[in-house]
């Protein structure tokens, strides 16, 4: 994609696929910062909760959904499929030494 078919997409609000991942380090970024006082069991449930949060906001507010369980298998489909992924990442196979280290 060029940079200025990325520039389009990002002005009708979509995101191409560096955008999207520089959204993802932002949350990430923000996990570290937050992982400097919280545990990391606990931090993750928390951005979950988050995540689950978000996601019904935008379920209802934005995209009008009226039957939430379609919409919340689809979302679980794709929360497991990233999980997966990033599961079978050897980047992240091995973790950090300290459980409060944080997420590259």
């Amino acid at each position: 994609m060029s940079r200025n078919e990325r520039r389009a997409l990002r002005k009708e609000g979509g995101l191409d696929d560096t955008a999207f991942l520089k959204a993802a380090d932002k949350f990430i970024d923000v996990a570290n910062r937050e992982n400097r006082t919280v545990k990391a069991t606990e931090l993750h449930l928390a951005f979950l909760f988050a995540s689950a949060r978000y996601s019904a906001y935008v379920a209802n507010v934005i995209l009008n959904v009226e039957e939430h369980e379609p919409f919340v298998e689809h979302m679980v489909k794709q929360y497991q499929e990233m999980l997966r992924q990033h599961l079978a990442d050897p980047n992240l196979a091995g973790g950090p030494a300290d459980p409060n280290e944080k997420l590259n």
